[in-house]
């Protein structure tokens, strides 16, 4: 088939030049080899070195279906079930109010186990990586001088205040999911939420039921295999410098007060390996998800088990235009086609990769700037595969053109405590009309049926929520992905 790559070739240049992206790879792979490769920018702040399809950045997320399809090929040989209790292997674990044994592996996998957002994670990066922040203090941060290191420096001082311990082994992860002062979102199962530290005991899971490390099973049975000669799961990148012997690894950059700045030092969070922490490139992560689309065949090599693929995206899960998510990636439909993705950011890494289920397409769009989507430029990336218009968006999420018959059910406010914790305030404003407002400001409640809504600031989506409603009032709302709890006042 031919595609018009000259055209693809444009039009991400042009979205990427409008972002004002410092430097991104992206690529295409097929069935029958490279479709498309190309970089675009720079990976340091000099503009000396130039990005293009070996580039190795972090994928950050991305990272969790490595080490959901490490679980599914243990599954498939018949050495683990993810319907396994997650006691079976850490047999300390817990989350308060579920029976330990009704807690599976799958719950974690799906982020359905009923952990709440909560600030582990968070803890880790800002305890760990001591590179990247400078010796701020209480008497040097929010001074009127301003220096680009303020912003996290400032974030990273809340953090260590309330973190507490170093948040550098899984023990200490476990021990909070179990005694944290947050409420269970509810049974196994019965909500999904984005869940960092559900993921950081699935890197463990693997361990005890691989018999050998995460690192090592994903070099030996899914890098190895699929042909990922310059991608390593490392928690400081000192392994991805070694591959760049080259010098091909990109620098880090974040967009402070206006300002492009850039360093080499990667969030370093070591229970949180399953979760952010493999480095890799475009043309590798492209090969990757083209290997799970065809049914674990890539290059005319059967390299991962076809049952593994099926288990982690089959049949058990269903195929609709809002997003399912299986195990480590989302699953959802376009216009007769299935496509499985998942995005990832990080410090100086933005994120976003996925692949045509059945049909063997894999695709990577890699950023080295945080706090940005690269959405869009894998969308742009499947609509040319998809035979669609180059520009056509992949929001799923529709108003239906009339107002909710029930704003009272909603109207209250709502907190995140992932990291410094978020809140977001629902209101009838003087004119009538249903209002949500964050810290970056107020926005429109457009309403999208049942009890789906889109948060319009200026005119772009700025929110996607969901309520959930018991008694006739809102007692949580998903936020994205994560569910916020509401504020009983």
């Amino acid at each position: 088939m031919n595609y018009d790559l000259k055209a693809l070739d444009k039009a991400l240049d042009a979205r990427i030049k409008e972002k004002k992206l410092p430097g991104v790879s992206c690529a295409i792979y097929g069935p029958d080899g490279v479709i498309f490769e190309k970089g675009y920018g720079f990976g340091n702040n000099e503009h000396t070195k130039l990005i293009d399809e070996n580039t190795i950045f972090g994928i950050a997320s991305m990272s969790k279906s490595t080490s959901t399809l490490a679980l599914a090929i243990l599954e498939a040989e018949g050495k683990f079930s993810y319907d396994d209790p997650v006691t079976k292997y850490i047999p300390s674990f817990r989350i308060p109010g579920n029976p330990t044994d009704t807690v599976l592996v799958r719950h974690l996998a799906m982020h359905t186990a009923g952990i709440p957002p909560m600030e582990p994670l968070e803890w880790s990066i800002a305890m760990n990586s001591t590179d990247r922040f400078s010796d701020a203090s209480e008497e040097t941060v929010g001074k009127d001088v301003y220096s680009a290191a303020d912003e996290s420096d400032s974030w990273a001082l809340q953090m260590r205040r309330t973190s507490p311990n170093q948040m550098d082994k899984i023990e200490q992860v476990i021990d909070y999911i179990a005694n944290c002062k947050y409420k269970t979102l509810g049974a196994a199962g019965e909500y999904m939420s984005y869940s960092n530290e559900g993921y950081a005991v699935i890197s463990y899971i693997v361990d005890a039921a691989a018999g050998m490390p995460l690192e090592q099973f994903l070099n030996e049975r899914v890098f190895g295999p699929i042909g990922m000669t310059r991608t390593v799961l490392d928690i400081d990148g000192s392994e991805a410098r070694k591959i760049a012997s080259d010098g091909n690894i990109t620098s880090l950059f974040e967009e402070v007060n206006g300002q492009s700045v850039a360093d080499d030092c990667w969030s370093i969070l070591p229970p949180f390996r399953a979760c952010a922490c493999v480095k890799s490139t475009a043309h590798d992560m492209a090969r990757y998800y083209s290997c799970l689309g065809n049914g674990g065949v890539i290059d005319g090599v059967q390299a991962i088990p076809a049952k593994a693929v099926e288990i982690m995206v089959g049949n058990r899960f269903g195929e609709e235009e809002k997003p399912i998510y299986c195990y480590g990636l989302y699953k959802r439909t376009k216009n007769g086609h299935v496509i499985c993705e998942h995005s990832g950011g990080l410090h100086g890494v933005s994120t976003h990769g996925g692949f045509l289920k059945g049909e063997g397409y894999g695709f990577a769009a890699l950023c080295n700037q945080g706090d940005c989507d690269t959405d869009d430029l894998c969308w742009m990336m499947y609509n040319m595969m998809m035979g669609d218009p180059i520009e056509n968006s992949h929001r799923w999420l529709h108003p239906v053109g009339y107002d909710f018959g029930a704003p009272e059910t909603i109207v209250g406010s709502y907190i995140c405590h992932e990291g410094i914790p978020s809140t977001l305030k629902v209101y009838i404003n003087d004119d009538g009309k249903l209002m949500g407002e964050t810290a970056m400001g107020p926005m429109d409640m457009v309403y999208c049926g049942e009890t789906w809504f889109q948060g319009l600031r200026n005119g772009d989506v700025a929110n996607r929520m969901r309520f959930y409603i018991r008694d006739n009032k809102a007692w949580s709302v998903m936020v994205g992905s994560r569910v916020w709890e509401r504020i009983e006042e």
